[in-house]
C-alpha cells in the first residue's frame, strides 16, 4: 500500500502533474530534462527534484544519451497504478469500471522506448 501512497503523493504537486501530462503526451521517446524544464517553465535545479520524486514513485523512467538525461512516462507503472485503483471495482458490475479497465490495458500496450545513438 505504501508504494501507491508514494505514487499519489508524487502526482499531488502542480509541477509534477504538468511533467507527467507532458511526458504522457510525448510518448516512449521522452524528452531531455532541459526541454522538460523549458516546457513546464521551471528551473532545471527545481525540476531535478520533481523528476527524482516521480521516478522513485515508479511513474517515470530515465536514461542517459551522451551528456543528456532523457525522461519518459513509465507506462507500466501507470498501468499498475490504474490496476490498483480498479482491482476491487465493480463487485459483479463490470460496466461500472469498463472504461478504466480499457485505459489500464491500453497503457500496457504502449510501445517500447527506442534509444537513439
Amino acid at each position: 500500500m505504501e508504494k501507491w501512497v508514494e505514487a499519489f503523493a508524487a502526482l499531488a504537486h502542480d509541477t509534477r502533474l504538468k511533467v507527467v501530462r507532458l511526458l504522457m503526451q510525448q510518448g516512449p521517446s521522452g524528452l531531455p530534462a532541459g526541454e522538460i524544464a523549458a516546457r513546464v517553465e521551471v528551473q532545471a535545479s527545481t525540476l531535478s527534484f520533481h523528476l527524482r520524486e516521480l521516478e522513485r514513485a515508479g511513474l517515470l523512467t530515465s536514461w542517459r544519451r551522451q551528456r543528456q538525461v532523457f525522461y519518459a512516462a513509465d507506462y507500466e507503472g501507470f498501468r499498475r497504478l490504474l490496476a490498483f485503483l480498479t482491482d476491487d471495482c465493480c463487485q459483479g458490475h463490470p460496466e461500472i469500471c469498463s472504461g478504466l479497465m480499457q485505459a489500464a490495458v491500453a497503457c500496457g500496450d504502449a510501445p517500447a522506448r527506442k534509444d537513439e545513438p
